[in-house]
């Protein structure tokens, strides 16, 4: 049986999810399974062109609205009841509160004085660590708090720092995830300067794919060691988290290194800490984000390192990219991949690139060993391996 590393086996024993797909994990999971897509032409801000958005309600969300039920839903999952003193919480987010903030700015070019000194928010509450910290309140958590922010691998870092809270013996019980609501004037317009954003859609490993799509997005996990979520009867166990490789290409702002140099260097980190070997994989949950350099070069690495026959696919032509929460829910439809017996399909995917394997609508097979990927800005690179 693997145990990952230095032999402590950390289980999810629940999850709560929420994207542009559903506000719950069974929605969300049979619509990706459907080959349904959240991905629509909206323009929440009149000064902005429509864009292609997957967006949960008919106005951007916020943060604080994704987080909260979703946190409130992993622990009903888990046959958990708040408060949870000695709980560990690791909640991420790339952006954090960006839209709050952005209006903020926008109310004080207009009036620098305030009024009477009032804009409606303390700035206090919209700095990066909030969400972790609204978390620890919401469960009643006294244990370390985490919030770490790592562009788009925010999510999978997550999970790492919550696995390694559990394997250190600092917690037995670990509440993590990531949240992200990027839809945004500021990141819409940088993204487009950036020639990144798409014109109608997210097609990931597509011939024609045009850029990516943002989309809002939250997942929590629990995690806890297996031996204590034996002793406290929990009803159910998604998988197990095996290792993870975190590395980064220290080179530019805003694209991958071509090379993939430090990219490969986590996959291999992460199949090192998990005991496994390439050729045990039964499924890679990529990132494909759309882009023309994404894709290329996680389809470059992947061909250099698996077989041929290791299924393929990313989920961001159905629920956007949701940034540093993409890695989160990545890993969530890992562990509903081996749950189920089946892969999620890449949406979108018409004409491939690259010859992978790509499951091109949801496929019935059995799953022992998955990897996840987030690849993100600034050379940002983290990879995880799940098992049954």
């Amino acid at each position: 049986m693997r145990t990952g590393h230095q032999g402590v086996q950390i289980v999810v024993t629940g999850m709560g999810l929420v994207c542009a797909l559903g506000d719950s994990l069974e929605q969300v999971w049979g619509r990706l399974l459907g080959s349904e897509s959240a991905i629509a032409l909206g323009q929440p801000f009149p000064e902005l062109p429509p864009r292609p958005l997957a967006q949960i309600g008919p106005h951007p969300a916020r943060l604080d609205q994704l987080l909260e039920p979703v946190v409130t839903h992993a622990l009903k999952d888990a046959g958990l009841l708040p408060p949870l003193r000695d709980c560990g919480v690791v909640i991420g987010s790339s952006r954090a509160h960006q839209g709050q903030l952005e209006q903020l700015a926008r109310q004080f070019c207009q009036n620098p004085r305030g009024g009477d000194g009032n804009w409606g928010v303390n700035w206090l509450d919209l700095l990066p660590h909030t969400p972790a910290m609204a978390t620890a309140r919401q469960i009643g958590a006294t244990g370390p708090v985490m919030a770490p922010m790592a562009a788009c691998a925010t999510g999978l870092w997550a999970l790492a720092q919550g696995f390694e809270l559990i394997r250190t013996g600092q917690c037995q019980q670990v509440v993590v995830g990531a949240a992200e609501a990027p839809i945004t004037p500021l990141a819409l317009t940088g993204f487009t300067q950036m020639s990144a954003y798409a014109k109608t859609g997210c097609y990931p490993f597509d011939r024609h794919r045009e850029g990516l799509v943002l989309g809002e997005a939250a997942a929590v996990f629990v995690l806890e060691s297996a031996d204590f979520a034996h002793q406290r009867g929990a009803k159910k166990i998604y998988g197990k988290i095996l290792g993870f490789g975190i590395t980064n290409d220290a080179r530019y702002a805003n694209a991958p290194d071509e090379d993939a140099t430090t990219a490969i260097a986590a996959v291999e980190q992460c199949l090192r800490r998990s005991q496994l070997h390439p050729s045990e994989i039964d499924y890679i949950h990529a990132h494909g984000t759309s882009t023309h350099l994404n894709d290329c070069t996680e389809a470059k690495l992947i061909a250099s390192l698996f077989p041929q026959s290791v299924p393929v696919s990313s989920t961001k032509g159905s629920t956007g990219h949701s940034l540093g929460a993409s890695g989160a829910l990545g890993a969530a439809f890992c562990l509903l991949a081996m749950r189920d017996r089946c892969l999620p399909p890449c949406v979108g995917l018409t004409v491939p690139e690259f010859e992978l394997d790509f499951v091109r609508r949801s496929r019935p097979t059995p799953v022992e060993q998955t990897l996840c990927f987030s690849f993100g800005f600034g050379g940002q690179n983290a990879v995880l391996a799940l098992g049954q």
